[in-house]
């Protein structure tokens, strides 16, 4: 049994913990399992942390889940991915609100250089599914992935495209992976797990309940370098993807449309509000995010500019390099404690500003 699987899965768990409470949990104590064998007076201590969090930290009935959540991904060979992991999409772990825990099943680097989310309407026209056929084919012999929500409309064209032009995809899902939803979608799924894969940040048994989606929404935002939105009512799901990349400073496209077309009514207002660029093609993208195409790199975290540090971060950042460094050398170089030090270096991990390496080393970004 991974015991840092477990305690993984089980603080995701957590009644109404959140994921950026969860990130400064981990931050205070040093570690995900630290926070469940801290007592319940030092967590008393923590801002915002109430005796209801405490006894749900506490409590056996998660540590169980997350057990029978361990032997569920052995089973289905689905891998979790930790926001602190290697293969974590480094994007996505530059937003705030970014899932501690992902569960992912296929076989694509979600760190790749292009990453280009497609949304849209569930009632699609038929032009809009011959534009999103068109823009995508234009990707074709690239190493774009393209990154959708796997329901009916835009998305699963989105997604048949990409396939049938031989380019990965990713369908970010808003259930657990012991299901397809909608189940008329399990085609593409079954091919996507081999040229591409599925992502979630819900425990099998999670039905696709219709609070799940937004939180969806923030993933295939978050992980992506852009998002296009082919077509979109006034009002949807498309649209909050839409602003979810705006607030994290992604790039956003829109398709244009008649004035009275009410599928292009969301488009023509993302461009109205200069939120979006109008693009007609693919080469307007691939333009505009200044993306070689010969090049094949994987996305590597960047150190995030003019990022506030403490008096205590700029310490240890001080006897850093760009060389690894024991967690156990830099105690000692910095005159702290070793599960200060740690705090203070998951914290810097969260800013962007280090790097942990194997063996318990980490090294500037």
């Amino acid at each position: 049994m991974n015991s840092d699987l477990q305690y993984q899965i089980a603080l995701k768990l957590v009644p109404k913990i959140g994921d950026i409470h969860a990130k400064k949990l981990i931050a205070y104590c040093g570690g995900v399992e630290a926070i469940f064998k801290e007592t319940s007076k030092n967590l008393q201590k923590i801002p915002q942390i109430g005796n209801v969090l405490i006894r749900s930290l506490k409590s056996a009935e998660v540590m169980s889940r997350a057990e029978k959540e361990i032997k569920f991904i052995e089973k289905h060979n689905i891998k979790p991915l930790f926001f602190l992991d290697e293969d974590y999409p480094q994007r996505l772990k530059n937003c705030d609100d970014g899932p501690i825990l992902l569960y992912y099943k296929g076989n694509t680097d979600l760190n790749t250089a292009q990453v280009l989310s497609i949304v849209g309407t569930r009632q699609a026209s038929e032009q809009g599914t011959e534009i999103c056929d068109e823009i995508i084919s234009q990707f074709k012999d690239t190493n774009t992935l393209i990154v959708s929500g796997l329901a009916y409309g835009i998305d699963a064209c989105s997604h048949k495209s990409a396939l049938v032009n031989g380019l990965n995809t990713v369908g970010v899902l808003g259930h657990g992976l012991d299901r397809i939803y909608p189940a008329e979608h399990r085609k593409y799924a079954e091919k996507m797990v081999s040229q591409g894969g599925l992502l979630t940040e819900f425990v099998s048994g999670s039905k696709p309940n219709r609070e799940n989606f937004p939180m969806r929404n923030r993933i295939v935002a978050g992980m992506s370098d852009a998002t296009l939105v082919v077509e979109s009512k006034a009002r949807g799901g498309s649209l909050i993807t839409a602003f979810l990349a705006i607030d994290y400073n992604r790039d956003v496209f829109a398709i244009p449309g008649r004035p009275k077309d009410k599928n292009s009514a969301g488009c023509n207002m993302l461009i109205k509000r200069n939120v979006a660029h109008l693009i007609n093609n693919a080469n307007d993208i691939k333009e505009l995010m200044s993306w070689d195409l010969n090049e094949n790199k994987s996305a590597v975290p960047q150190k995030q500019l003019f990022v506030e540090l403490n008096d205590f971060e700029e310490k240890v950042v001080s006897k850093m390099s760009s060389n690894s460094i024991s967690v156990d050398q830099l105690s000692i170089d910095v005159e702290l404690p070793m599960s200060k030090t740690t705090s203070i270096l998951l914290s810097l991990e969260f800013k962007g500003v280090v790097k942990s390496m194997p063996g318990k080393q980490y090294k500037l970004i």
